[in-house]
């Protein structure tokens, strides 16, 4: 590749103080530019957005965007099917697009730094449960339910709705990169 062009394609990741860019990272960024260049219906909108990192989890790549550029990512994602063009680039492997979101901790008595109270959308359980919306993107969560077992472990089970019901291999691969990203046991189900 010539300078030029792996520069053009470097624009579209920027990492958090100027890091540099993995060799997964580097091939989304490519391809993602690949995509700006050669789809019409692509081009315009992708023109303007940028991904911040990307790992692969189980078979999985999952593309992290910055927070306020999801709602761009998401309407390309449903209107205009990303995803599936970027899975066609990556030979049939998935790819989930997630923010890239921070966790700030609990404050205790003996860390009282912030001067100003926690956001909600900085709290563990917030920042899951995004993440969790992100993942599964084009289908809507109905339902949610905690099974805690007695031993103390729990299973998250997400009731998610049935009209845009994704396939059970992509079920399988929420399932494992959650499990991944969190820690978390989850099980997705459909109501009647």
């Amino acid at each position: 590749l010539g300078t030029k062009t792996m520069s053009l394609f470097q624009s579209k990741i920027k990492k958090a103080k100027g890091a540099d860019a993995t060799d997964l990272e580097t091939r989304v960024s490519q391809a993602v530019y690949e995509l700006q260049v050669n789809s019409d219906k692509l081009r315009q909108a992708l023109r303007e957005l940028y991904i911040t990192g990307a790992k692969e989890f189980e078979g999985a790549y999952v593309v992290f965007v910055p927070v306020p550029q999801l709602a761009g990512w998401q309407k390309l994602v449903k209107e205009r099917n990303l995803i599936e063009e970027l899975e066609k680039k990556f030979s049939g492997k998935h790819v989930l697009i997630i923010a890239e979101r921070r966790i700030i901790r609990k404050e205790s008595r003996s860390s009282r730094q912030l001067k100003q109270l926690r956001p909600r959308s900085r709290t563990l359980t917030a920042v899951y449960e995004s993440i969790l919306d992100d993942m599964i993107f084009p289908v809507e969560i109905v339902g949610k339910r905690i099974r805690v077992k007695l031993d103390g472990s729990r299973i998250y089970k997400v009731h998610l709705q049935a009209d845009h019901k994704p396939s059970a291999d992509k079920l399988e691969v929420y399932t494992k990169v959650y499990k991944s990203i969190t820690g978390r046991d989850i099980v997705f189900e459909f109501p009647h």
